[in-house]
């Protein structure tokens, strides 16, 4: 049966790139369709009756004709805003950061609700909390779990005994934890792991509620252990640097209020 040509969808606003004097191309994400590519037809106009309602990290109800290449954007109305996101540039940074690993781990056209969710729900948060490093942690991990990456913590991913408490290693190439005694046998470079960010990580995972993980009170040496070795992950897995982690490192570096 054929997909109707017009459509009707929610989406998130990723990421957008002009074209031509008066388009844009925007990466849209859907919780029906996944990822879209579509075109906004004169939306960069000053009298485009879409153009305020396409903003970049906005959600949007939107009407959408599919195209021989990409798809182009019909009536829009805003949904969510998340004004308190905008006037915050440590906030917009991390928001930037967050749809950048979204737009990097989805695929065009192949919708994941779980992730469209998590991403909702998690510009939603970072609105409103003081914890924005523990959310993107908390971000990272389930969007990983989501995505199909989920990382092995709780057995050794090489001899899969469980694994006790200690200090282990982070192999990226294997997506998981390598204990002490098969270590020896691999010649790639691989982060220690301590027993303290071992057990972050296991109670982020288990625990999809983030009121329930908001409550965790971890030192900034572990914080940034769990930062370093995600962050790495990431980077592994997206194959390339993520362009907004630098942005939102030089923003976070800068101390600007």
């Amino acid at each position: 049966m054929a997909r109707p040509r017009i459509y009707k969808t929610e989406a998130v606003v990723l990421r957008q790139m002009p074209l031509g004097e008066a388009d844009r191309i925007l990466t849209l994400f859907t919780p029906d369709r996944g990822k879209v590519r579509a075109v906004a037809k004169g939306v960069r106009r000053a009298r485009s009756r879409v153009g305020g309602h396409l903003e970049l990290l906005t959600c949007v109800s939107i009407s959408v004709s599919q195209g021989r290449n990409l798809d182009v954007v019909g009536e829009a109305q805003v949904t969510q805003v998340f004004r308190g996101i905008r006037e915050d540039l440590p906030k917009l940074s991390q928001a930037l950061y967050i749809a950048e690993i979204v737009d990097r781990f989805s695929v065009e056209h192949s919708s994941n609700e779980a992730v469209y969710r998590l991403l909702l729900d998690t510009l939603g948060l970072l609105e409103e909390t003081g914890q924005p490093e523990l959310l993107l942690r908390y971000f990272e991990l389930h969007l990983l779990d989501d995505s199909g990456y989920r990382p092995e913590l709780f057995v050794c991913i090489e001899c899969r005994i469980e694994l006790d408490p200690g200090t282990h290693y982070f192999s990226n190439a294997k997506g998981g934890v390598i204990c002490p005694n098969c270590r020896t046998g691999f010649t790639e470079a691989m982060a220690p792991l301590s027993v303290g960010a071992m057990k972050v990580l296991r109670f982020l995972l288990r625990n999809p509620d983030y009121a329930v993980v908001s409550q965790l009170q971890i030192s900034v040496v572990v914080m940034r252990e769990v930062e370093r070795l995600l962050r790495n992950y990431l980077r592994f897995l997206a194959e390339r640097d993520l362009k907004s982690a630098e942005f939102m490192n030089l923003v976070s570096s800068s101390g600007r209020p």
